[in-house]
């Protein structure tokens, strides 16, 4: 069940609701969420938060993508990104098929190049772009590793199978980041990189956290965690050591766990005072700017919004630092002043979202539920939302 013109979160919880045969209450019963809550959320008064929408999908048993509606099939159309996702699902899905005798790759160089400028194009925005190169390069890193079965080789079509999961996961298609993920678990052990293996399991714990599995993610990164002890002491260790404490700060934020919350962010910030700015370690953007987000975020999560708005503000935000993860935070703090009431800064926030990276922002389903919370509150804004509206599809 996707999006429909006019449709919103709420409207889709309510039409769920309706074909389990549940009241309000029932369900309110069956998922934790407060009466009030559900009830002002199906009537679209207020948005529907990350956690109540993990809560509600798992009590009406069904994937958190059917309660938000994606991926969002009308506006990839537009794009021309729908027709990029099946070439995708047939790269990832001859992994195991060996060496193709029809595919002659590239140097070894020019693959790893061309992997390296996917994941920072990805980090700029440029989802496109990335989609529509990543099949071609998958199918070449695939024959490339069968044949040369080398280390160097394996962790090549691992980054590619990274980016895979990068592309599906800011399109709406959990399914397809899904089996990216394991593609990369599968050709990281080929290539025996802790490192990747770390990471991988930091990358899956957030599918967990999007689902509203808290204690499966949770056992994830502390798996991550201890295969990162097998890895050479050194920077590249402590970023992924850091990246991984911060995906568990997220996760307990969401699960209201501040304590957890708070023991994370502490470790994160504490190897941030050493490795100082990482953007260049796995192109993770670990460092004090991206702990001081991810505390933005956490705040938001344990519904600290005004402390979420007050922190957000505060973060420096270098130029330099990726676009896809200024895009992301801007959403968060939009998020946080929408619910304090700040809306005209909100609606200043997305749209410094979707300057940052347009792409990303218009499947972002953070910059949704605000803009669908800034329209709820019937308050007079400037024309330039309603286009804001148009350019979205809502």
């Amino acid at each position: 069940m996707h999006a429909l013109p006019h449709d919103h979160t709420g409207a889709r919880i309510k039409r769920l609701r309706i074909e389990r045969h549940l009241t309000q209450r029932a369900l309110s019963n069956l998922s934790l969420v407060p009466y009030s809550t559900l009830t002002k959320t199906e009537q679209g008064v207020i948005p529907a938060s990350p956690h109540v929408i993990a809560s509600l999908a798992r009590a009406l048993r069904v994937e958190v993508a059917t309660v938000t509606g994606q991926p969002y099939v009308t506006e990839l159309r537009a794009d021309e990104l729908d027709i990029l996702i099946q070439p995708m699902r047939e790269a990832l899905d001859v992994y195991d098929l060996g060496a193709d005798p029809d595919v002659h790759p590239r140097p070894a160089q020019l693959l790893h190049d061309h992997a390296e400028s996917l994941l920072a194009a990805v980090r700029a925005g440029e989802i496109k772009q990335t989609a529509a190169q990543l099949p071609g390069l998958l199918i070449e890193s695939t024959t490339a590793a069968h044949q040369a079965d080398t280390t160097e080789g394996w962790l090549l079509l691992a980054s590619g199978y990274r980016t895979a999961y990068d592309v599906a996961s800011k399109l709406g298609y959990p399914d397809l980041a899904t089996i990216a993920l394991s593609r990369m678990e599968w050709a990281a052990q080929r290539g025996s990189g802790a490192v990747v293996g770390g990471m991988y399991r930091y990358m899956r714990a957030l599918t967990y956290l999007r689902t509203g599995q808290y204690r499966s993610g949770n056992r994830l990164i502390h798996r991550g965690l201890g295969i990162l002890e097998q890895a050479d002491p050194g920077r590249e260790r402590d970023v992924l050591t850091g990246q991984l404490h911060l995906g568990a700060a997220v996760m307990a934020g969401r699960a209201h766990d501040q304590n957890a919350a708070e023991d994370h962010l502490n470790e994160a910030d504490r190897i941030a005072s050493i490795t100082g700015d990482a953007s260049d370690v796995h192109w993770l953007s670990f460092g004090p700017t991206n702990v001081a987000v991810h505390r933005v975020s956490v705040l938001a999560e344990l519904d600290e919004y005004g402390a979420a708005a007050e922190a957000g503000r505060a973060v420096p935000m270098p130029s330099s630092w990726p676009a896809s993860r200024r895009s992301h935070h801007f959403a968060e703090l939009a998020r946080a002043q929408m619910w304090t009431g700040s809306l005209d800064d909100a609606f200043a926030n997305l749209l410094r979202a979707r300057k940052a990276a347009p792409q990303q922002a218009r499947y972002h389903q953070t910059v949704r539920e605000t803009y669908s919370g800034l329209e709820a509150a019937k308050r007079q804004l400037p024309d330039s939302f309603l286009s804001y509206g148009s350019w979205l599809g809502a």
